[in-house]
């Protein structure tokens, strides 16, 4: 019902022209406005705190770091005017740019921002080993004192434009990790007067601003270009940002979110939900005809494998079993799962972990699992359950808006005789027993932080284990943990990759997970916005694009 409900709705606006607000703002003003809506609400923004989509897209448009990344995911220099990496890889030098002026704010004396200095991104980093979620940005790089905590000098200001950053291993990915938003640049001033409320009370360098009174968290956020903001247009050599405005809205409900870009009153839409993509996309992940040419579609890899874990340090539990984990997998047809639930959106996990946005990845070095329903049948049989029999009652643990998937693989595990119950909670608390070791079969995806291979690999190190690392598996491997570190001690991208595939074809092999699918990003956008490109990080970057109609 729900379905017909909201076709009919589309329905209505199919004869309409569609509103042209996307070139106004407040009471018809010539301001160029780009709108966007973010479910879930919006956090902080606070760098030390850009975990999440909402928080990272607004963090993006009022900071900058370092280094940004290239089409081609390659750090590019921003703030840095120069960098040196010492010949052992643990000591790097960073000259910042002239001329670059935090925003005006009250932190400051009159109000008026001045210069970005070295101590400033000191300050910045060294303020993000103590709180925030980004404290791993740094905490198990950077040179350590005796007692095991990071060392007080291992962000040494140099003179007002240089600083150097001190790592106690080399780390080949360190530039991809100062490109991030956790490592963007905070001035000592808001920081001192704004402390915890930092994230309310953004100051940065970046091509929009956040003006007092302008942030209602249930409604609406409107930032104004930076008039001082210090990049051009290369193309045209004038100022950047062209827009004048920036406006999020927080409406939760991602069907409502749809219809309001269909009408128009927004200028982007990444993602739909599943009613949603059933009314646009066909089976086949295309654009129904009767949207083609209503807007600009773009349907690209994104840097994030969806998957199920197993807890495989419990002797007592069935998931300790190699042959019951590979049976497992070969039971889940991946590619019907994006066809049913997904219409195209996404590819089959059939290539080991490493999703297929990142460079590395290979699938004819690596393989995974594809669906043979036959073979899983046989590896339980050899396990000692045939058919399913004597196997003791199994769990899949999962969140609330993961129901579908969990009953299609529940379906998939009945059709070789392995009956699954399903646990749903809410996400935060799913997460809590994941972390806690109290789920042994659990639904998980992983986001790269970074474009690189490590980010998705470190998951599976022994040294990473639950709960003060990402290892939520307790898988151990001293081969893999060989390679993992031996991957960290070369420069050469192709050695790196070769351990790479060694790492994955060991995870296949052992199989600590089933990956379902490595998701797509469904970029839709206006036919008027221009200069605005989907990138497999999902970043959102507002600076080049423009309003023309």
């Amino acid at each position: 019902m729900k379905r017909l409900l909201l076709a009919i709705t589309l329905m209505s606006f199919w004869a309409c022209t569609g509103s042209n607000s996307g070139s106004q703002s407040g009471q018809g003003s010539k301001q160029k406005t780009f709108r966007y809506n973010q479910t879930g609400g919006l956090s902080s923004l606070d760098p030390a705190f850009a975990s999440t989509r909402a928080n990272v897209w607004a963090v993006t448009q009022i900071y900058n770091g370092l280094f940004d990344f290239t089409k081609n995911l390659d750090p590019h220099k921003a703030l840095a005017k120069e960098y040196e990496i010492s010949p052992d890889g643990k000591v790097y030098t960073f000259t910042i740019k002239d001329g670059i002026y935090f925003h005006d704010n009250p932190c400051f004396p009159n109000g008026k921002g001045r210069e970005v200095k070295a101590e400033d991104f000191v300050r910045s980093f060294k303020r993000l080993l103590t709180l925030g979620t980004g404290k791993w940005i740094f905490a198990d790089k950077v040179l350590k004192a005796s007692d095991g905590v990071p060392s007080d000098t291992c962000f040494r200001v140099v003179n007002d434009h240089t600083f150097k950053i001190y790592l106690q291993r080399r780390f080949p990915a360190f530039l991809h990790i100062l490109a991030t938003p956790y490592t963007y640049v905070v001035p000592e001033e808001a920081i001192d007067k704004y402390g915890d409320d930092l994230g309310r009370n953004p100051v940065g360098t970046g091509p929009f601003m956040l003006k007092k009174g302008y942030w209602d968290e249930k409604n609406k956020m409107v930032l104004h270009k930076n008039p001082k903001y210090w990049k051009n247009d290369p193309k045209t050599n004038t100022p950047l940002p062209h827009l004048d405005v920036v406006e999020v809205t927080f409406v939760e409900d991602r069907n409502t979110e749809f219809n309001m870009f269909y009408k128009g009153d927004l200028d982007l839409v990444v993602n739909l939900s599943e009613q949603s993509r059933e009314i646009v996309l066909e089976k086949t992940g295309e654009v129904k005809e009767k949207f083609a040419g209503k807007f600009k579609v773009e349907k690209i890899p994104y840097m994030l494998t969806e998957y199920i874990g197993f807890k495989v340090d419990d002797a007592s539990s069935p998931f300790s079993k190699l042959k019951v984990r590979q049976a497992l997998n070969y039971a889940v047809n991946r590619k019907g799962l994006i066809s049913v639930l997904r219409h195209g959106l996404g590819v089959a996990g059939e290539a080991g972990f490493v999703p297929i946005a990142l460079p590395s990845f290979d699938s004819t070095q690596v393989k995974g699992y594809a669906y043979n329903p036959k073979k899983a049948e046989e590896l339980l049989k050899e396990a000692g359950f045939p058919g399913g029999q004597g196997l003791p009652s199994l769990t899949l643990y999962t969140y609330t808006t993961d129901k579908e998937i969990a009953e299609y693989l529940q379906k998939d595990f009945e059709k070789i005789g392995v009956k699954i119950k399903i646990e749903m909670n809410k996400f935060s608390a799913h997460n809590t027993m994941v972390k806690e070791g109290k789920a042994g079969m659990y639904r998980a995806s992983w986001i790269g932080d970074y474009p690189d291979a490590e980010n998705f690999l470190a998951l599976y190190y022994s040294k990473n284990l639950t709960p003060n690392g990402p290892n939520t598996t307790k898988f151990s491997n001293p081969e893999y943990d060989k390679l993992f570190e031996e991957a960290h001690e070369t420069d050469n991208p192709f050695t790196r990759f070769a351990d790479y595939h060694k790492m994955d074809k060991i995870l296949m092999e052992n199989s600590p997970v089933i990956v379902l699918y490595y998701d797509e990003i469904l970029h839709m956008k206006q036919n008027y916005v221009v200069g605005l490109e989907a990138d497999v990080m999902n970043n959102l970057m507002l600076e080049n694009v423009n309003i023309k109609k």
